[in-house]
């Protein structure tokens, strides 16, 4: 069970980020995950019986569940010869990967549907140094009416991203080898997207660099983070605001598991990235704004 708290914050940061709470609605999503059908091969891979009252994962429909477990399986399988996660047992990777994946889903829509006065659906979204996946996997799985790019510059795991596309039947994802910072200067991808996402990719100030170039004028950033990055948006409001965005709101996951709160941080883009960003590659990181 999760509970979602978002605080509302100003673009320039007081001592404290923000005083306004406000609380998203825990009910079953109606739009978020339509059915389909789905055909598949027989899953190998069981859902953990604690973590089968998770809200986020019990709200997927019986297709995306075998889609989960189809992923699942092929992470812990290819894991064994790649470096993917540091997690090992499908109870871990269900509750510290998938629900925190699906968890940024409502905090999204809401900031989405109320912001940027357009509908959740067929969103343009890309997931910026996919890795495993996460979240971007999961929340094509999750919204197949959406399109999902996962943009990752490490061959190998682009493979493994590709059979999983694959064998989990989805034709709303496309892999993309490259560096963000040259799809960010790639007019066939720049300022394309109305939502593009990061996880275990980078800090704030590069992260700002890597996404918002990706980002058209009135779509989101969201960046997943710990349970205490007010420090790191606080150092990256230089950054942001370089790139053409302001700080949305910060909202807390708590989740009910041994990973404790996380923070979903959700960044408006309000006006056309520079010319001149994102840098060179590697540049981002090595010197960041």
């Amino acid at each position: 069970m999760l509970v979602f708290r978002c605080k509302i914050i100003n673009v320039h940061f007081p001592s404290s980020l923000g005083t306004f709470v406000k609380h998203l609605p825990r009910s079953k999503p109606k739009a978020l995950f339509p059915s389909q059908i789905f055909n598949s091969k027989s899953v190998t891979t069981n859902t953990p019986d604690e973590f089968r009252s998770s809200s986020h994962f019990e709200t997927l429909n019986s297709r995306q569940k075998d889609q989960i477990h189809l992923y699942v399986d092929a992470l812990l399988q290819w894991n064994q010869k790649m470096n993917l996660t540091a997690v090992k047992e499908v109870n871990e990777v269900m509750e510290r990967h998938i629900e925190d994946s699906l968890a940024i889903i409502p905090p999204i829509q809401n900031s989405y549907t109320s912001c940027c006065n357009n509908s959740f659906d067929n969103l343009r979204i890309v997931d910026v140094g996919s890795g495993a996946g996460l979240p971007g996997l999961v929340l094509a799985i999750a919204c197949p009416d959406s399109e999902v790019t996962l943009v990752e510059s490490m061959n190998k795991r682009c493979r493994f991203l590709e059979h999983t596309v694959s064998l989990t039947g989805l034709s709303n994802v496309h892999v993309v080898r490259e560096r963000a910072e040259n799809l960010g200067q790639d007019s066939d991808f720049r300022e394309k997207f109305d939502v593009a996402v990061a996880r275990a990719v980078a800090e704030m100030r590069v992260l700002a660099e890597y996404c918002l170039p990706l980002v058209r004028v009135g779509g989101l950033f969201v960046a997943a983070k710990g349970h205490n990055p007010h420090e790191e948006v606080r150092n990256a409001e230089r950054a942001i605001k370089l790139m053409g965005a302001s700080v949305l709101q910060l909202c807390s996951v708590e989740s009910h598991s041994p990973h404790g709160q996380r923070t979903a941080i959700i960044c408006l883009k309000n006006h056309t990235t520079p010319r001149k960003y994102p840098r060179d590659p590697g540049t981002p990181i090595k010197v960041p704004l």
